[in-house]
């Protein structure tokens, strides 16, 4: 895509949009047997990127042509009272998936929240069930989103994952420890050495200069600087931080947790933000769902 001296562009708008091309003949298939696969998206309170991201959950679906449901709680909801919510949708039969938009506010218990959805239609991948099987390498259970989009984004740029020493920076349950299981697993995208960092992580930059394969989720705005980064490295970004910028518009800018014009100058690949891993974590949820349908009409 560019010539010397820049790392190619991984464009995950662009694989994200050939693989909902590719879901479209299983979402039909089901159809035809008189399954339309239908997600669940419960938003508590009214955090404003929450919003933003129900919104394109429920876009992507309409455009795939996935049932699905958005229910808006006020933020003052109670534990119980999404409970109610969790079991009416774990016995709906139009839902296959379910998702809890995150962060839940502070009267509510997180993990409780999550540990009630029925694992069968726990599309985030959060449920211990599922965060059991995806560690053990078990195919039914579900992959978090976003460590099985960046794992498509390597496969399908032809990264070779095999016998590389991948290096993740964070171990959120969201992103960095799902995605070390994932590098893990004997498979394609697979196969890999694994390093885990984090903010204990003493002399990070010595590890991180280790990395063949370099996936940043940390939650720090340009965190991993180009001097970060052994040279050839693919470097994937999968922070999104908005930083005020009264230039724009808006008033601020999206960055990701690492430097992007130092690192593009060092690395051979990298993901844009946006416009990399983002695009991919809707696209594994529309799979997931896709997957749940299929698991449900044949148990």
């Amino acid at each position: 895509m560019h010539s010397g001296g820049g790392a190619k562009l991984i464009d995950g708008n662009a694989i994200g949009a050939t693989m909902r091309a590719e879901l479209a003949g299983d979402i039909a298939a089901l159809k035809k047997a008189g399954v339309t696969p239908g997600l669940a998206v419960v938003l508590v309170g009214d955090h404003p990127a929450s919003q933003v991201y129900v919104r394109m959950k429920g876009k992507a679906c309409e455009d795939a042509g996935l049932y699905h449901e958005t229910i808006k709680l006020p933020k003052e909801t109670t534990e119980a009272d999404l409970m109610g919510v969790m079991e009416r949708l774990n016995t709906n039969p139009k839902i296959h998936g379910i998702l809890v938009q995150l962060p839940l506010p502070k009267q509510i218990d997180t993990n409780r929240a999550l540990h009630r959805i029925d694992p069968r239609k726990d599309v985030d991948g959060f449920h211990p069930e599922n965060v059991g099987k995806v560690a053990a390498g078990d195919p039914s259970g579900f992959k978090p989103a976003t460590p099985y989009g960046v794992q498509q984004l390597l496969i399908r740029t032809d990264v070779d994952t095999k016998g590389a020493h991948a290096v993740v920076v964070g171990r959120s349950n969201i992103v960095g420890r799902p995605m070390a299981a994932l590098l893990l697993q004997d498979g394609p995208g697979g196969n890999a050495t694994v390093t885990v960092c984090h903010s204990r992580t003493r002399g990070i930059e010595l590890h991180t200069r280790q990395a063949d394969i370099l996936i940043v989720a940390i939650g720090k705005p340009e965190f991993v600087t180009g001097d970060m980064i052994k040279p050839g490295a693919v470097v994937i970004d999968v922070g999104v931080n908005r930083v005020d910028d009264p230039s724009r518009k808006q008033g601020y800018r999206l960055v990701g947790d690492v430097k992007f014009q130092e690192a593009k100058q060092v690395a051979s690949a990298i993901t844009p933000v946006p416009g990399g891993v983002g695009p991919m974590t809707i696209t594994m949820l529309l799979y997931n769902t896709v997957q749940a349908a299929k698991q449900w009409s044949n148990p």
